[in-house]
């Protein structure tokens, strides 16, 4: 599967912004999709996820209430809809999926593929 982040651009604090994940085929059963991000200096953490089976979620806990995952299963697409954006949200925002059970759903090395990321800056 080969996956197309998009939507990342620059946005004042408390401003909102939406990033979609393009799959290339059907993603269907006990995959998930994951989103993840990494600021410069430091290591890629774990934002959101979505089982496509079942439609669970799950949200790191800085951004819960603020973020939302949800899906276009006619496109094939995932979105990260993110609200009140703040400073350290800037990052590079990145799509993967994979067979990924629920204990290891934020974990990066479950995910085997990834899409290319997607810069969002936030300024104060």
């Amino acid at each position: 599967v080969q996956l197309q982040a998009s939507g990342g651009g620059l946005v004042q604090a408390g401003g909102s912004l939406r990033l979609s994940c393009a799959a290339s085929e059907r993603i269907f059963g006990r995959y998930a999709l994951g989103w993840f991000r990494q600021a410069p200096g430091k290591e890629r953490e774990f934002v959101a996820s979505l089982h496509w089976s079942g439609g669970s979620t799950d949200y790191v806990d800085s951004v819960k209430g603020r973020f939302t995952i949800s899906r276009d299963n006619a496109k094939n697409t995932v979105y990260l809809q993110m609200n009140d954006l703040k400073p350290e949200d800037t990052a590079v925002y990145y799509c993967a999926v994979g067979r990924v059970i629920t204990s290891s759903r934020r974990v990066p090395n479950a995910y085997g593929s990834w899409g290319q990321g997607t810069l969002v800056t936030v300024s104060s």
